[in-house]
C-alpha cells in the first residue's frame, strides 16, 4: 500500500518497528541468559548480531522508501520542493548529460530550470532511489540522510558502531568466519540498545520531517 497520509506513515513505521523490537528483545533475552554453555551462548551472539544488523538496514529502508512514497503522494512542483528533493528528481538528467560529456547535452537541463520549474514532479521510484547496498556503512547512510533532507548528525558519533561492530561483524559471520572480535554479553547488550536508539532516533526524523513539511521549498 502507497503511503499517502501522514498517519498511514507513522502506523507503517510504527508497526514495523514493534515486530522488529519484540524479534530483537527476544534474542536478547536468550543472551542474557548465564545457564547456558559457551559453545550455545557463542552461536546464539553470532546470531544476535547478524539480526541486529538485519533490522537495523531493514528499518532504514523501510523507513526512508515509505517517506520517499508520502513525498511522491504530495503531488508537487518542481520549484515546491527542497533541494534534495530537487537534486533527486533531476538526477536522471544530470546524470546523462554528463555522461555524453557534451557541453549540447546541458541544454535540456539549463532550458528545464528556466521554463519547467513550475511543473508536477517526477520523482524516481522509492525502491530504486533507496539503495544500502545489502551494507549499511555510516557512508551510505549519510548519502540516504542527505538524500531525505534528514540531519546525520545523531549518527555521527555512532561511526565505529555501525561500521565495525554492526557491519563489518555481521560481514564475518555471515561469511562463515571464525570472528575473534565477537561482543560478550554484555558488549552485546549494549550494542542492542544503541541500535534501538538509532532506530527510534531514525523513525522521529522522518516522522519529524513529513510534519513539518521539510521536503518542500522554503
Amino acid at each position: 500500500m502507497k503511503i499517502r497520509t501522514l498517519e498511514e506513515l507513522s502506523d507503517k513505521l510504527a508497526k514495523d518497528l514493534v515486530w522488529r523490537k519484540r524479534e530483537l528483545s527476544e534474542i536478547k533475552s536468550l543472551i542474557e541468559q548465564k545457564s547456558l554453555s559457551n559453545q550455545r551462548h557463542n552461536a546464539l551472539l553470532r546470531s544476535g548480531v547478524c539480526i541486529l544488523y538485519s533490522h537495523w538496514e531493514g528499518f532504514v529502508k523501510l523507513a526512508a522508501i515509505s517517506y520517499l512514497e508520502y513525498v511522491i503522494a504530495r503531488k508537487l512542483k518542481y520549484n515546491q520542493l527542497s533541494k534534495n528533493f530537487l537534486a533527486l528528481a533531476m538526477k536522471s538528467q544530470l546524470r546523462e548529460a554528463k555522461e555524453t560529456n557534451k557541453p549540447s547535452s546541458f541544454i535540456p537541463v539549463c532550458n528545464f530550470f528556466l521554463s519547467q520549474l513550475d511543473q508536477r514532479c517526477s520523482l524516481p521510484e522509492p525502491k530504486d532511489a533507496i539503495s544500502t547496498a545489502s551494507n549499511l556503512s555510516s557512508e551510505i547512510l549519510k548519502e540516504i540522510t542527505e538524500i531525505l533532507g534528514l540531519d546525520f548528525l545523531p549518527y555521527s558519533t555512532k561511526i565505529v558502531l555501525i561500521d565495525v561492530k554492526l557491519l563489518k561483524s555481521r560481514n564475518e559471520i555471515a561469511h562463515g568466519n571464525d570472528y575473534s572480535e565477537m561482543p560478550d554479553r554484555e558488549a552485546y547488550i549494549e550494542l542492542h540498545e544503541e541500535v534501538i536508539t538509532m532506530l527510534e532516533i531514525f523513525r522521529t526524523q522522518i516522522e519529524n520531517s513529513a510534519a513539518l513539511k521539510k521536503f518542500m521549498h522554503n
